[in-house]
């Protein structure tokens, strides 16, 4: 192999590893933009009640996970509290 046909490349490789930073920058802003829009044709929307059955779902969730915190959250002040001031539970 000479010295001349190692350096040739596949084209696009060499284009961009080299070139203008500026259009460097755009092609990949391009590219990050074309590669977004493909990802969102391939997002499915839930129906109606789907929304309505998944919202419904997640609310209960945060009620449950609020009312086990507040319950830890005072079981461990009055634990706190009878352990270092002496108070009764």
């Amino acid at each position: 192999m000479t010295e001349t046909s190692a350096k040739r490349g596949s084209g696009r490789a060499d284009k961009a590893a080299g070139g203008n930073p500026v259009s460097r920058l755009f092609d990949a802003i391009s590219l990050f933009v074309r590669q977004i829009l493909d990802e969102l044709r391939k997002v499915v929307r839930p129906t109606g009640p789907e929304l309505v059955r998944y919202t419904s779902v997640v609310i209960v969730f945060v009620l449950v996970i609020m009312a086990l915190v507040s319950g830890l959250d005072l079981g461990w002040s009055k634990l706190v509290s009878w352990a270092l001031a002496g108070e009764t539970l």
